[in-house]
């Protein structure tokens, strides 16, 4: 099951342009990743205002900065080990960024069982990341997707800003399938080191 990384080559195709004009500048791969921070730090922002709008437009610069750095650097013919730590730690930081924004919001809006919630979401929604690299540790190729990976966090975000009532449902969603993700990859992981 891949869930929304599905569209990624769709999205990928969209942001050709921006490729071919990295390429052709000879711009760093980590460019894009801190880009994609800097996007997420400003979502933050967007949701703890509680503007869906923007914090949409922005999540969506936080998965192009996501997309760009990896297909910047084999365009340019310049992956390496160093550039999947920069971009792991950079999608880390900006899920942070992300979640902390949301505990602001729901904070203000709900009280501290809410930020408690949120909190407890943003580690369950760690587990996927952390059994794929666990897997790539081992050498396993690193897994991504669904059912509830990178851009389906950043869609229920979106839609809990939105619609901040719908937030103890939504964060029930985000922990039950980031437990079923975790749980999926290390079962793709069991079958590919066996």
């Amino acid at each position: 099951m891949r869930g929304l990384y599905a569209l990624k080559p769709w999205y990928t195709r969209r942001l050709d342009g921006i490729v071919r004009w990295a390429v052709d500048r000879d711009v760093s791969p980590d460019v894009f990743t801190w880009l994609g921070v800097l996007s997420a730090a400003a979502a933050g922002v967007a949701i703890a205002l509680g503007s869906w709008p923007l914090a949409l437009l922005l999540l969506a610069g936080r998965l192009a900065g996501a997309n760009l750095d990896g297909a910047v650097a084999r365009a340019r013919g310049v992956s390496r080990p160093w550039g999947f730590v920069v971009n792991e730690v950079g999608d880390r930081v900006s899920d942070l960024l992300m979640f902390a924004g949301l505990a602001v919001l729901l904070g203000r809006l709900q009280g501290g069982a809410a930020v408690g919630f949120v909190l407890v979401a943003a580690v369950v929604a760690t587990l996927p990341t952390f059994v794929s690299l666990a897997g790539a540790g081992a050498g396993a190729p690193r897994l991504n997707g669904g059912p509830f990976g990178k851009t389906e966090r950043c869609l229920a975000v979106v839609l809990m800003v939105a619609m901040p009532g719908l937030s103890p449902l939504l964060l029930a969603v985000t922990v039950g399938l980031s437990l079923a993700t975790a749980s999926t990859r290390l079962r793709q992981l069991r079958r590919a080191l066996a």
